[in-house]
């Protein structure tokens, strides 16, 4: 295999890094690795752009929220089919979706892979953190010994990258200049064969619908898991107070907080992100709020509680405070992912709809208690 003739130190400046970094390259023993290739740094890895059964398992996992933070790959280089000194560098996550996703990308052609330490998260969000930024990307160019590996000096990125970089420092310390490829991994074979030229059309992100499903199930489960404690204190809540025994107000006012709290999570994890672009507002906070309020409204008719007495009205305005607030809340855990707001935008709508949800959830729980002391 071809490589560079010659080796220039990278430049480093100790105001932005710390000192020389010796290089490391990624272990042959991952599951996902078919081989090595020679190069003057030493072994690279050979990956393929096929994926196995297990690639596909590790993926169904991970959307599930198994394991999800321990499904990574080991940061550094990665040789993909058989690259030389002229073949292209793309840069990625360490999170193995996301490397699945850029190799399975490219079937028959020549790259080398540079992985950053991400923590395990994807690109997008790991810009957005900062695990994905101008100090890793050079660290890790050196760790590898990549301008011992390629003659040129160009990387392409992932254009959602692009919050967590600074290309010009990318430059200065490197030696290596950022382009930034398309959006979506399908559209790089495109883009290499056309020069590193994007369309209109590989530069917008768009939020479809069967991108926003498969953020469900991660969501749901971690819900859940936090919803079953919840579930449990409400059932028992649910047993005090009013003139039958703990058991008779458990199955009655209880089950009907459980049901209430599964439904909240349902119309927050679920049925706003199905919904979202036909979801009134901009926050997910306020479009996460009206499903929530409907869902309120039907159960507490399906319910019928007696609003002739005060108990009744303390449990009918407990309820529509308490639903609402946590569909709301759970909505916002896909701000992240969506193309309807920015990282300011997040803090901004965070700062003003947390303390609005803790709030409406705090006084609706009261309100249903002091229904139950009132019966």
């Amino acid at each position: 295999m071809e490589t560079a003739p010659t080796f220039r130190p990278l430049p480093m400046a100790s105001a932005d890094l710390p000192g020389p970094v010796e290089i490391t390259l990624p272990s042959l023993d991952q599951p996902f690795v078919g081989g090595s290739v020679e190069s003057s740094a030493g072994q690279i890895p050979l990956v393929s752009s096929s994926l196995k059964f297990k690639d596909h398992w590790g993926t169904f996992k991970a959307r599930w929220g198994v394991d999800r933070m321990n499904y990574t790959v080991e940061p550094g280089l990665y040789a993909l089919g058989r690259p030389d000194s002229q073949s292209p560098v793309l840069v990625t996550a360490n999170y193995k979706l996301s490397f699945d996703h850029l190799r399975s990308a490219l079937p028959g052609r020549n790259a080398w892979i540079l992985v950053l330490d991400t923590k395990g998260v994807n690109v997008w969000c790991a810009a957005g953190k900062g695990t994905f930024g101008t100090a890793e990307l050079v660290r890790r160019i050196e760790s590898s010994g990549l301008d011992r590996i390629v003659e040129h000096r160009q990387l392409i990125l992932p254009q959602l990258s692009a919050p967590g970089l600074a290309p010009h420092k990318v430059k200065r310390l490197s030696g290596f200049e950022v382009k930034y490829g398309p959006i979506r991994a399908k559209d790089l074979p495109a883009f290499l064969d056309s020069g590193g030229r994007a369309t209109p059309a590989m530069r917008r992100k768009i939020f479809p619908l069967w991108e926003r499903i498969v953020l469900i199930p991660v969501e749901l489960v971690a819900a859940l898991k936090k919803g079953l404690l919840v579930a449990v204190a409400l059932f028992l809540l649910g047993g005090l107070g009013g003139p039958a025994g703990f058991w008779s107000n458990a199955l009655g006012f209880g089950l009907f907080a459980v049901v209430a709290l599964a439904a909240a999570i349902v119309v927050g994890a679920v049925l706003t992100p199905i919904l979202l672009p036909w979801l009134p507002g901009r926050p997910f906070s306020v479009k996460g709020l009206h499903p929530g309020l409907l869902m309120a409204l039907v159960l507490l008719l399906i319910k019928g509680p007696n609003l002739a007495v005060w108990p009744g009205r303390l449990e009918f305005l407990g309820w529509l405070l308490l639903i609402p607030a946590a569909s709301a809340y759970l909505a916002m855990n896909f701000t992240g992912a969506s193309t309807f707001t920015s990282l300011s935008g997040v803090k901004k709508e965070m700062r003003l709809a947390l303390p609005c949800q803790i709030a409406a959830g705090a006084v609706g729980l009261g309100l249903w208690l002091s229904s139950r002391f009132l019966a």
